[in-house]
């Protein structure tokens, strides 16, 4: 019987293919993939900690041990690319969203001044958090996910995010953070156009559709997708790369939907 936070079998047709094999040679068999899986989402769905995973999916160090192992042979990216690869690009929009880092994430040894940053958590004025800047199509699928420090501004990266899509022909709209002339140049350069607003001192300002702009609603909505998981919404992952798994498989969860 499936339950609440499992794959069903129609997705995880789609998706089994692309994890490690299990081993069932000599010695002691590795619990299904399957199972781990779920116990995975069950984790990034609730936000409770490893210790809480509900016995049914057995010891909870054997579902971490797999989550890091896929973590580190970046496994859940290779799931989210895999189901990106019929992304409609007529249009593309980008956006950011911050989350708020938990206490147990935010910790780091003595004498490590750099730790926080490089695992990409940031002090602002709402405390620490990290960013997700993300893309998506025209019809609001993710196509690329990025973290950044909570307090790192959103123009910074966006030429590192767009240059990862293929934009020829593609419409890009976002708000006017991202109205600089090196990120309006970018696009220009990919054969691609832009609906940005202009800020309001700006000394040269360009057109803007307004209809057009209100597509961008679709990035919105998906980072309220995402946030629907509660190990999304806050992190409580000390390592970036855990917390960008993490992103990867909720991501793909919503576009297996």
């Amino acid at each position: 019987m499936l339950r609440r936070h499992e794959i069903n079998d129609q997705n995880w047709e789609r998706i089994k293919d692309i994890l490690p094999l299990e081993n069932t040679g000599e010695g002691r068999p590795s619990k299904p993939n399957r199972l781990m899986l779920n116990g995975m989402l069950w984790k990034v769905k609730t936000g409770a900690p490893w210790r809480d995973l509900p016995a049914r999916f057995g010891s909870w160090k054997t579902v971490y041990s797999r989550f890091r192992l896929w973590s580190q042979s970046d496994v859940f990216q290779k799931i989210f690319e895999s189901l990106t690869r019929d992304a409609d690009l007529q249009e593309t929009s980008i956006d950011s969203t911050s989350c708020k880092v938990h206490q147990h994430a935010a910790g780091a040894k003595k004498g490590a001044e750099n730790a926080e940053i490089s695992q990409h958590i940031g002090l602002s004025r709402g405390g620490r958090n990290t960013k997700i800047h993300a893309a998506v199509d025209a019809l609001g699928n993710p196509v690329c996910l990025y973290l950044t420090p909570g307090n790192v501004h959103d123009c910074t990266v966006a030429i590192e995010v767009l240059s990862t899509i293929p934009l020829s022909g593609s419409v890009v709209l976002a708000d006017k953070a991202y109205g600089t002339n090196e990120i309006r140049t970018c696009i220009e350069s990919q054969q691609a156009t832009y609906c940005i607003p202009p800020k309001s001192n700006v000394k040269d300002p360009w057109a803007c559709d307004y209809n057009h702009y209100k597509e961008r609603h679709v990035v919105v909505c998906f980072f309220n997708k995402l946030k629907q998981f509660r190990g999304i919404a806050t992190r409580y992952d000390k390592l970036s790369r855990n917390f960008l798994s993490f992103v990867f498989l909720a991501s793909s969860m919503i576009l297996l939907k």
